[in-house]
This record gives C-alpha cells, sequence and structure tokens, in this order.
C-alpha cells in the first residue's frame, strides 16, 4: 500500500534511508551521507503533503513527488518548459526488500499520479556513481540531460532525467 507520509513516520523513513546508506556505502556509492537525507527535510515534505510511503506489513520505502523545482536543477536543459512539472526526491527502499520491485511500484505511482493530473513530464536526479539507479531510470524511458553538484553529498554529479508524459 501506498500512501502519505506523517510526521510519525519519519523515524522510520530515516532508519530506511541510513540502511539505504550504508548499503551503498558498502558498494563504494557514497550518494547519502550524515547530513542527507535529513529530518528537516522530510519534515519538509510532510508539511507540503509530497511525502509518500510504501508499506508491507511495515513502511519498507519512501519517495517524494514534488511540484517545487530546486535552484540547481535551473542550469539543466529540459526537454519541456519549467512549468507543470513533477520532481522525485529522496525514493528509499530497505536495503532488506531490495530486487522485489518495490522501487517500480513507487514510480508506477509517480507516473500514474503525473498522468492523472496532467503534468508534463517527472524529473529527477541520481548519483553518477550509482549505475543500478542509472539502469532503472533508463529502462522506464528517463533521458539523462544534464550534471549538477551538491557538494555537502559528493565531490561527483548528479544525473539529471527527465521523463515526458
Amino acid at each position: 500500500m501506498i500512501r502519505k507520509g506523517t510526521n510519525e513516520d519519519i523515524d522510520t523513513i530515516l532508519k530506511i534511508t541510513q540502511a539505504c546508506a550504508i548499503d551503498m556505502v558498502s558498494k563504494n556509492i557514497h550518494q547519502w551521507n550524515s547530513k542527507y537525507p535529513n529530518r528537516t527535510a522530510f519534515e519538509n515534505d510532510v508539511t507540503r503533503t509530497e511525502l509518500f510511503v510504501l508499506e508491507e506489513e511495515t513502511i519498507i520505502g519512501c519517495v517524494v513527488i514534488s511540484t517545487h523545482m530546486d535552484a540547481e536543477y535551473q542550469s539543466i536543459s529540459w526537454l519541456t518548459p519549467n512549468q507543470n512539472n513533477l520532481y522525485i526526491h529522496r525514493l528509499a527502499i530497505h536495503p532488506n526488500y531490495q530486487g522485489n520491485g518495490f522501487a517500480r511500484k513507487l514510480m508506477d505511482f509517480a507516473e500514474k499520479l503525473a498522468v492523472t493530473k496532467k503534468f508534463h513530464s517527472i524529473r529527477l536526479d541520481t548519483f553518477s556513481k550509482n549505475l543500478k539507479n542509472q539502469k532503472f531510470y533508463e529502462l522506464r524511458g528517463y533521458k539523462k540531460l544534464g550534471s549538477i553538484y551538491f557538494p555537502n553529498q559528493s565531490e561527483h554529479p548528479f544525473y539529471c532525467y527527465e521523463f515526458v508524459l
């Protein structure tokens, strides 16, 4: 089941993202760290009603589906105008549940929501060293358009993708 996330879910979500960070570091993917993602980001997501959680008896994953374009995205030559777009952030599935199609369920949910609400496209970024994520999005039809940097997370770039609806 996918539902809106609440402030009461944040402790569980932080445990999931911390487990994901540890798992990624073990694979030499330094995408998330002690600074990101953090409680404040998820609290803001709840306030804006943009946080969704995936439950299978307990919360096993989350995704943020936002209409807000981060300043870092301004430099990208997007395929569609900068209006009426959705942005995906902080997609996470607990490592114990990865490889079972749960990330696909969250993206299916986001894409269906975007179509239903008549958005022009879905935009996101993923870490340049996370080849698994890049393949995941590319197989879904997302087009890689450029690179941005988040210095608090990594010296390496993040690749921006867009899926035109």
